[in-house]
């Protein structure tokens, strides 16, 4: 709605994981640069963890892009699976051929190690990557640390990396997973932007949708929106495209202090801080403005002068009964519909006899 407006190609706050739009900071850089490790250090699990919206799907997305070429990718972003569900599907996702009737935990195990063991021969590793992972059960966990126990004198013949929010780093914890917990090789927390890296991450997105005119945000609300969003990506994305709007309908050239104030009252409005109640939101705004305009091009017709006709004076007089009986008839179609008393009805004939006779 707005890009037009702004001169945009497109809108340059989705949320859409769209790699145009990628921005590493430094923290994103160290987390890739982790994973990157965990692959090449000889298997065991990789540990990411981060807040909800920090970038930890983005830096996987990357991190998939740049994995040496003789590593075989498995990616399974809903875990919340049983045991079998999730054997078969890393079966699925390692395209591994199982025998007809194979349908058990033991079966699946089979299968995996054949596989592990067969591609290790020709040369390759094996990487599975579990998005999500703080929904995975204990005894799931557990299954995934078993798998791991195949190996050779030199690597284990299956790399793990989990990423979830941070109640993974506490499942973890648990002395019930503490062999798992041994087992990770690499770990790596992905904290929010800083003030300077949020100012940077809206001027990228704004140069990647095409912004070559004047920035609608001015530096002097790059902290106010730091602080709003927490320095969170995925809520500086909700902010700013609900800011831009927020320009667009008051026809501002530049995003105020007072629309990002309303935009967050907006987006935010989830976590207990009040939602500006003067006037409508600017999604019910914009499509008033449509409305309005329609409204206002129908009025404009129908008060639009036309030539006046010249009635004869004859037809004039002749009109004057016909007036009368139609007065009289829709005042008795009235008080009959609304259901009136008889008395009425009988005044309100006597009456229409009276202007009938008078005319």
């Amino acid at each position: 709605m707005y890009t037009h407006y702004f001169q945009l190609k497109q809108s340059p706050f989705s949320i859409a994981p769209d790699p145009r739009y990628l921005f590493m900071s430094e923290r994103h850089r160290e987390a890739l640069a982790h994973l990157l490790y965990g692959v090449g250090s000889g298997g065991g699990f990789v540990l990411l963890t981060g807040e909800i919206g920090a970038g930890k799907t983005t830096v996987c997305r990357c991190f998939m892009e740049q994995i040496p070429e003789n590593c075989q990718l498995a990616y399974i972003f809903n875990p919340k699976l049983s045991v079998e569900e999730l054997l078969l599907s890393i079966c699925e996702e390692f395209r591994i051929a199982l025998a007809p009737g194979v349908a058990s935990v033991k079966g699946y195990v089979d299968a995996i190690n054949a596989h592990l063991l067969a591609s290790h021969a020709q040369g390759r590793n094996n990487v599975l990557i579990i998005d999500e992972a703080q929904n995975l059960s204990a005894a799931v966990l557990e299954q995934l640390r078993l798998l791991t126990n195949l190996e050779t004198s030199e690597r284990k013949l299956l790399q793990i990396i989990l990423i979830g929010q941070p109640e993974l780093r506490a499942m973890l914890a648990r002395p019930e997973l503490e062999q798992l917990a041994q087992r990770v090789i690499a770990r790596y927390h992905l904290g929010s932007l800083t003030a300077d890296e949020t100012a940077s991450y809206i001027r990228h997105r704004l140069a990647v949708a095409g912004c070559t005119a004047q920035t609608p945000f001015a530096p002097r609300l790059m902290a106010h929106i730091h602080a709003m969003s927490h320095g969170v990506p995925r809520r500086i994305n909700l902010l700013c495209d609900r800011a831009l709007l927020g320009a667009y309908v008051e026809n501002q050239p530049q995003v105020t202090r007072q629309i990002l104030r309303r935009a967050a009252e907006e987006v935010f409005a989830e976590e207990g801080k009040p939602v500006a109640g003067r006037g409508l939101r600017w999604p019910q705004v914009a499509g008033g403005v449509l409305a309005g305009a329609m409204v206002t091009a129908a009025l404009a017709w129908h008060f639009m002068p036309r030539s006046p006709a010249v009635p004869a004076a004859p037809a004039v007089a002749a009109s004057v009964p016909a007036s009368a009986s139609a007065v009289a008839a829709a005042a008795a179609s009235a008080s009959a519909s609304a259901s009136a008393s008889a008395s009425a009805s009988a005044s309100a004939s006597a009456s229409a006899s009276a202007s009938a006779s008078a005319a």
